[in-house]
C-alpha cells in the first residue's frame, strides 16, 4: 500500500489564523491469495411499494439473485421487503445452496403495492445483519427504492442518527434511488452516516449492474474500519473537507474512512487552521492511519509550518495538486448547493452558488490548465442552474459531484490505481 499527506504551503502567517490544506492519499494494498476474504452478512432491503411494479421490482429480484449466487457457504444473507408493511422474506441465514434456492423462491412471490415505510424496512434488514454479527466480517444492509420515506420515520436527520448509531455497532448502509422520485439528499446522509455508499439509478435496466457491483466491492474489501488519524500541538484546529465524520479528542483528530477494497485509491482533504504565532517559530502535525484488522502498513507522514511575515506568505510557492484536490472538493460542494436552490426555485441563488466558487478557485488558478477547467465547468453550469431543470438532471448532477468529493469514479464505484509499494 501507499501512504502520502502533503500541503498545499508551507509558511503560515503570524498574526492571523490562518488556513493551509493537506491532501492524504491511500492506495490500498491488493487482495492476497493466501487469505481467504473476511465473510459477509448482506441484508437486502427492497422497496416493494407500488411505485417499484413492473420491471423495477423484477430487476430487483433478479439482482439479488445474482448477487446471492456469488456468496459463499460461510457468508449470511437476509432479504426484507417493504411498503406500509414489513416482510422478513427470508430470516439471516448461511448462504448455503439450499438456504438460497429457498429464499429465491418466496421472493419471487413479492410483488409491487402499497406506500413507503422507509425507515422500518431498513431498519428491519438492519436488525437482521445486527443479530448474527460478524466480528470478524463486513456487515452491510442494502437500502433499494424509487420513493419517498411517507410511512412512518421520514424525518432525514433521525434516519443519518440512526445510520451512524448502527455503523457504530458494525453494520453498514449502502443506498440506491432509482428514477427521479426519491430523496436522493436523504439516501447519500443515510450512507455517509452509515459507512456504505450511495448510488443514483436513473432507470430499471440498471439495477441489476448497480447492485451487484456494490456486492463486488463489498466481496473485495481488503482493510475494515480504516480511519486517518492527525496528532499535532494545541491550538490546531482540524476539519475533513471530504464527506467523513470527524472527532477530536484534545490535540488528536480521527477521521473515519471506513472500509476500503482491494487496490483502492482515495484521496481526503484537510483543513488545518494554525493559532498565532512568532515568525520564525515551527509547528507541524503527524498524519497517520489504522485499521480494525491492522492489515495497512503505511508509515505516518510527519508535516511542518513555519510562521512567516505577510510577504513571504504571498510569494511562496504552491503545490499544485493539492489546489487541484481542494478546488474540485469545493466545486462538488457547491454544485450540491447549487442543485437545491434549483429545486426549491432560487435560481440565482443556485448561480451564485457556483459563481462564488469560481471566482475564488480563478484567484489562485494562474496558468495550471485543470484548475482553470474547473472554472469553466463552474462557469458553465451556473448559467444552467439559473433556470429550472429537469428532475432527472438534478439527480445526475448530485450523483457526479457526490462521487467528485468521494473519489469514486462517475458510477459510483471505488477508483483504483497501481500499486508501486510502500513509502
Amino acid at each position: 500500500m501507499t501512504f502520502t499527506a502533503r500541503s498545499d504551503r508551507h509558511y503560515i502567517r503570524s498574526i492571523y489564523r490562518s488556513n493551509r490544506f493537506v491532501l492524504a492519499e491511500i492506495d490500498a494494498p491488493p487482495a492476497r491469495r493466501e487469505r481467504a476474504r473476511p465473510p459477509v452478512h448482506l441484508a437486502f432491503v427492497i422497496d416493494r411499494s407500488g411505485s417499484m411494479a413492473g420491471d423495477k421490482i423484477r430487476l430487483a429480484k433478479l439482482a439479488v439473485e445474482e448477487s446471492l449466487a456469488r456468496l459463499h457457504d460461510d457468508d449470511r444473507f437476509a432479504i426484507v421487503v417493504y411498503d406500509e408493511v414489513i416482510d422478513v422474506v427470508f430470516p439471516s441465514t448461511r448462504a448455503t445452496p439450499d438456504a438460497r434456492r429457498s429464499a429465491l423462491a418466496r421472493l419471487g412471490e413479492i410483488d409491487a403495492r402499497g406506500s413507503t415505510n422507509l425507515g422500518e424496512g431498513w431498519l428491519r434488514g438492519c436488525e437482521q445483519v445486527a443479530l448474527e454479527l460478524s466480528a470478524e466480517g463486513v456487515n452491510r444492509t442494502l437500502l433499494l427504492t424509487d420513493g419517498l420515506a411517507n410511512v412512518g420515520i421520514t424525518d432525514r436527520d433521525e434516519l443519518a442518527r440512526h445510520a451512524a448509531g448502527l455503523r457504530a455497532r458494525g453494520v453498514s448502509t449502502t443506498t440506491f434511488g432509482v428514477g427521479e422520485d426519491f430523496d436522493e439528499v436523504l439516501l447519500q446522509a443515510m450512507a455517509d452516516a452509515g459507512g456504505g455508499h450511495f448510488y443514483y439509478i436513473a432507470n430499471a435496466a440498471a439495477i441489476r449492474d448497480y447492485v451487484t457491483s456494490e456486492v463486488g466491492e463489498t466481496l473485495e474489501i481488503v482493510a475494515r474500519g480504516v480511519t486517518l488519524q492527525v496528532t499535532g500541538p494545541d491550538g490546531i484546529e482540524v476539519e475533513s473537507l471530504s464527506p467523513y465524520p470527524t472527532q477530536a479528542f484534545g490535540g488528536r483528530t480521527v477521521v473515519t474512512l471506513g472500509d476500503l477494497v482491494a487496490e483502492q485509491r482515495l484521496q481526503v482533504v484537510l483543513r488545518l487552521n494554525f493559532p498565532y504565532g512568532e515568525i520564525g517559530r515551527e509547528t507541524g502535525a503527524l498524519f497517520s492511519l489504522s485499521d480494525r484488522d491492522d492489515v495497512l502498513d503505511g508509515a505516518p507522514v510527519k508535516l511542518g509550518w513555519e510562521y512567516a511575515d505577510d510577504r513571504t506568505n504571498d510569494l511562496q510557492a504552491r503545490d499544485r495538486d493539492v489546489d487541484r484536490a481542494v478546488a474540485r472538493i469545493f466545486a462538488a460542494r457547491a454544485r450540491q448547493e447549487a442543485i437545491g436552490r434549483n429545486r426549491s426555485g432560487d435560481y440565482q441563488g443556485a448561480k451564485e452558488a457556483l459563481s462564488s466558487v469560481a471566482r475564488r478557485i480563478r484567484d489562485y488558478a494562474g496558468r495550471d490548465a485543470q484548475l482553470r477547467e474547473i472554472v469553466a465547468e463552474l462557469d458553465l453550469e451556473s448559467d444552467q442552474m439559473a433556470a429550472p431543470m429537469a428532475e432527472l438532471s438534478r439527480k445526475q448532477a448530485f450523483f457526479a459531484s457526490a462521487n467528485m468529493a468521494r473519489m469514486r469514479t462517475y458510477d459510483g464505484k471505488a477508483t483504483k490505481g497501481p500499486q508501486t509499494g510502500s513509502r
